[in-house]
């Protein structure tokens, strides 16, 4: 026969393994909501909470298409799309030799932002310096505001991502107060975690978008605004053979 001290060995041995299982199931459960807390809005019992979820995901949504947008904002921002140096070279040669016609079609042939204000200008040299100047103005405050336009987007991201998740803020408050409305005053913490948690996580993914989305705006802003002036002063000192030389006085 089994003696007593084999029984209490037994039951504590399965009492040990039964409270380790409790542990590790626990510890699993807890894992996954902290993780889906981030991307999914759930109510107290643990029902998919469709209007919470919804704005967590437009955020991400915002979010990867913002990163998208200055990655491909910078690309197209570059020195070498803006004021290219072998551009710069191939006309200035023979502007210097007087080939003009060689020089136009050169500049026609580039489609850097210098390369068109650059043929603007020489298209309007046979009506004199003064006209010279203000086609080539005229065209780089032209393509100056397109690419100003192009990443004008990423400001709106950036001002309307706060607003979306203060509203999914607002929705989360509106649910934690109505547990507490439900329960007479008195609500279970769990109840109130997924209207505070939807709460949260929205305010957060807000964050995420705006942060980036503004930062990336101004950063790119000042390049443009930096290297399409550049473009513009030494598509000028370009033009300085057509400048008119005055005559010196007796």
């Amino acid at each position: 026969m089994m003696r007593l001290n084999d029984k209490h060995l037994i039951l504590s041995t399965a009492g040990i393994a039964w409270m380790a299982t409790s542990t590790v199931v626990n510890a699993e459960t807890v894992e996954r909501t902290f993780a889906e807390a981030f991307f999914v809005a759930r109510r107290a019992d643990g029902s998919l909470e469709i209007l919470g979820s919804a704005v967590i995901w437009l955020l991400l949504a915002m979010s990867v298409f913002s990163i998208g947008l200055i990655v491909s904002m910078a690309i197209a921002n570059r020195r070498e799309t803006i004021l290219p140096d072998k551009a710069v070279n191939r006309v200035q040669k023979p502007l210097k030799s007087g080939d003009y016609e060689r020089a136009i079609k050169m500049a026609d042939s580039d489609d850097s932002f210098f390369g068109r204000v650059l043929s603007a200008g020489l298209r309007r040299s046979p009506h004199g310096y003064e006209a010279i100047i203000r086609g080539l103005e005229q065209v780089a405050d032209e393509e100056t505001t397109i690419r100003f336009r192009r990443i004008e987007l990423l400001n709106v991201l950036g001002q309307v991502s706060p607003m979306i998740g203060l509203f999914g803020t607002v929705y989360g408050m509106i649910l934690a107060f109505s547990a507490i409305v439900a329960s007479g005053g008195a609500a279970d913490p769990v109840m109130l975690a997924g209207g505070i948690g939807t709460a949260l996580t929205t305010t957060f993914w807000g964050l995420v978008v705006a942060i980036p989305a503004l930062a990336g705006y101004a950063l790119l802003r000042n390049k443009i605004d930096e290297l399409t002036i550049e473009a513009t002063l030494e598509a000028e000192e370009l033009m300085s053979p057509f400048r008119p030389v005055s005559e010196a006085t007796p």
